[in-house]
């Protein structure tokens, strides 16, 4: 797949959306397809769709972006589907087939803008794969020798990520993948500074779900990928579970200092705070362990020596918090990535905001490859659990990148 090559492709690639097409925007706004895997309250196109049909909050005012929604394609129609009222109250249409999607039925491309909704959500219906919807979206592209930016909420694996940063590079769209999490507020707004020398890092998640784990991964990514000489990718990942994650930290393979960092960032924490109100230093006091009932933890060796690791600690915190020691600088990095509850899900309109300057601006505020190795991590994390928690090589994973110079999280 991905035959076309980039130079006659983008020969052609300045050709318009086909007149006529029956699907109403307002005059100069932007046209969006949606390909969702199902739109049901709590699913990504509940959380993100919606932010372009009623709008978001944004620098203080509420925001209606200059595009609109005429086209949806939506794979499942659970019981609790919204899709039918939401086309119906909003006047764009849904079409069986995704290539019928972005074409709005008629014979080419006919949109300015994709968004992939096919993340877990809150729920765990069923969804269709990655290539489900990217292969099919790509194939259009070829076929109509125009493409258009293109946000994909989480990809399923590293196979599906890689072909999505191949079939950007041939075939030349702009491509913004990953979860609301990275570009959430941080409290406090840390940003590791670009060139920095990271010692060690660490990331504390909770969840159980692979979609929990692939936010997890994707945040500890877009703090490290900052460091001096760029990403230069990834050399092995290992599982660890149970009581060998404390045994794993006992023995230096990630830091309790950074630990009680990133912990202490948690506005969240569980068991005696709970009760009597008082702050409580879980790491050292020895409540940590007795809180987490099945602790599980991702220990990932960086190409250029950097050691990371992702703890997943459900019972003790309820939230999403980094920590970092950077060489030469003598205080531990460490902020809390803000989740405003549901049902608002306030963070999605951080993410919303990103996706609104992709479509207007044809660039991409993050670089694809961090959801490619955000995924390729993922994918060989659940098989080193499988597989007893053995250390495995990832020669797929030696990716270069330098990631833009600005971030792009809420309040940088």
């Amino acid at each position: 797949m991905f035959v076309t090559g980039r130079r006659t492709f983008l020969n052609t690639a300045s050709a318009g959306p086909a007149a006529g097409v029956p699907n109403r925007a307002r005059p100069g706004a932007k046209r969006l397809a949606i390909l969702a895997s199902r739109w049901t309250p709590g699913s990504p196109a509940r959380q993100v769709a919606d932010r372009f049909l009623i709008g978001y909050p944004r620098e203080g005012r509420w925001r209606r972006p200059d595009m609109d929604v005429v086209s949806l394609y939506v794979d499942h129609t659970p019981e609790a589907d919204q899709s039918r009222g939401r086309a119906a109250e909003f006047g764009f249409r849904i079409y069986p087939s995704v290539a019928e999607t972005l074409r709005c039925g008629r014979d080419r491309l006919a949109v300015d803008g994709v968004l992939i909704l096919a993340g877990q959500g809150a729920d765990s219906s069923p969804r269709p794969s990655g290539s489900d919807l990217l292969e099919p979206m790509v194939r259009v592209f070829e076929e109509d020798r125009r493409a258009v930016p293109v946000y994909w909420d989480e990809p399923m694996g590293q196979a599906q990520a890689r072909k999505m940063v191949e079939a950007s590079r041939q075939l030349g769209f702009p491509v913004l993948a990953g979860s609301s999490l990275p570009m959430t507020w941080r409290l406090p707004p840390l940003d590791l500074p670009a060139g920095c020398r990271v010692e060690q890092a660490l990331m504390v998640g909770i969840g159980s779900g692979r979609s929990d784990r692939y936010r997890a991964l994707e945040t500890l990514q877009a703090m490290v990928e900052r460091r001096g000489g760029g990403e230069t990718g990834v050399r092995s990942v290992q599982s660890v579970e149970g009581q060998a994650v404390w045994r794993a930290g006992s023995r230096g393979r990630w830091s309790r200092e950074l630990l009680q960092a990133a912990v202490a960032r948690s506005d969240s924490l569980q068991g005696q705070t709970l009760k009597d109100g008082r702050p409580r230093d879980l790491v050292n006091s020895g409540e940590l362990p007795p809180l987490v009932e099945h602790p599980e933890a991702c220990l990932v060796d960086y190409s250029d020596g950097v050691r990371a690791a992702v703890l997943m600690l459900n019972g003790a915190v309820g939230d999403f918090t980094f920590a970092a020691r950077l060489l030469d600088v003598p205080e531990v990095a460490s902020t809390h990535f803000l989740l405003p509850p549901e049902p608002n899900r306030a963070g999605s309109a951080c993410l919303a905001a990103r996706i609104e300057d992709l479509v207007q601006s044809g660039r991409s505020p993050i670089r694809p490859e961090r959801a490619w190795i955000a995924s390729g991590i993922l994918d060989r994390w659940m098989e080193s659990s499988k597989k007893k928690g053995v250390t495995l090589e990832t020669p797929e994973l030696r990716l270069e990148y330098r990631p833009p110079a600005e971030s792009c999280f809420c309040g940088s």
